[in-house]
């Protein structure tokens, strides 16, 4: 990695570094840096979002990795904002909190935070030498498991260093205009358990918690017809998969009018079928929703008695 740059008094290097180890692209740049200048700062990106696939390591680990090959090398956090002039002026800041005085040159890539410095010290854009992808290296990793202890370290210490998640799903009360609403059963309930058709948000998919519920009602009904959906509530889901987790479910009941087609059991779905509303809502024998559907049940009578009441006036 060659520079024809202006020799300055401090060199700065700027990015993720977000993989195990350092490649030849890492240290073909830091020590191209440092040939360059006899003061050297490495500041690494840290997002607020943690534990991603994009960021999957906090500073910390990044700082040891860096140090076991460059031990006297600076290295500082620099905090993701959403706002290009804040952040470069945090930068800024903290170079002068490091080296007070002295001429600053900053280095990064073409794919990094050169487009987005708004600060006051020159920057030059670094020709990688080796091609490398830090995401496909993360991609290759995350196919391997390694019978170590040290893997299984890690893997402890990053479920516990992230914020508690919570879960979106969505979830659909399909009624026809003959009283009925459409109940579905998953392979592992009982024989005598429906639950509402629904399922987890996809943000990669959908663009709001309509879309979604429309595209669960096609995933597992085999394009059924139905209309607009209307928003009933939201409550959290005392799934079994989480109750002894810090992680929960948290979904968004929507009425959706049956138009046409006939229901086929489709995706995760074992079996779909009509009941009549009034029974499930009542709770009657022989119409039994899950455990964690009673909630939605009970919500969906809540708001039908309130729209009657209206009507009614």
């Amino acid at each position: 990695m060659k520079t024809a740059v202006k020799k300055t008094d401090i060199g700065v290097i700027v990015g993720r570094f977000q993989v195990h180890e350092l490649h030849e692209g890492h240290h073909d740049l830091i020590t191209s840096v440092m040939q360059q200048h006899d003061k050297v700062i490495v500041f690494l990106g840290v997002s607020p979002a943690k534990n991603t696939k994009n960021n999957p390591l906090d500073f910390k680990p990044r700082e040891l990795m860096i140090r076991e090959s460059y031990p006297n090398i600076t290295i500082m956090p620099i905090y993701d904002v959403n706002n290009d002039v804040e952040w470069s002026k945090k930068l800024d800041e903290k170079i002068r909190e490091v080296f007070s005085i002295g001429t600053v040159t900053l280095y990064g890539s073409r794919d990094g935070f050169i487009p987005h410095y708004k600060g006051n010290f020159p920057t030059v854009e670094l020709e990688a030498t080796f091609k490398i992808s830090g995401s496909e290296i993360r991609k290759g990793l995350s196919n391997s498991v390694i019978s170590h202890k040290h893997y299984r370290h890690g893997l402890i210490a990053a479920s516990y260093d992230r914020y508690p998640t919570t879960f979106t799903t969505v979830d659909a009360a399909i009624l026809d205009d003959k009283g009925n609403i459409l109940l579905a059963r998953k392979k592992n309930d009982p024989k005598d358990r429906w639950r509402l058709i629904g399922g987890f948000v996809d943000a990669n998919q959908d663009d709001n918690m309509e879309e979604a519920v429309k595209r669960e009602v096609m995933e597992e009904t085999n394009s059924l017809g139905v209309g607009e959906p209307v928003y009933v509530g939201s409550s959290k889901i005392d799934d079994w998969r989480y109750r002894n987790e810090q992680d929960g479910i948290m979904t968004t009941l929507f009425i959706i009018p049956y138009l046409f087609g006939k229901p086929e059991a489709k995706d995760d779905i074992d079996d779909l079928k009509w009941f009549g509303l009034d029974a499930v809502l009542e709770h009657q024998k022989g119409y039994l929703i899950v455990d964690e559907h009673e909630v939605l049940i009970n919500l969906l009578k809540a708001y039908l008695n309130k729209t009657q009441k209206k009507q009614g006036e």
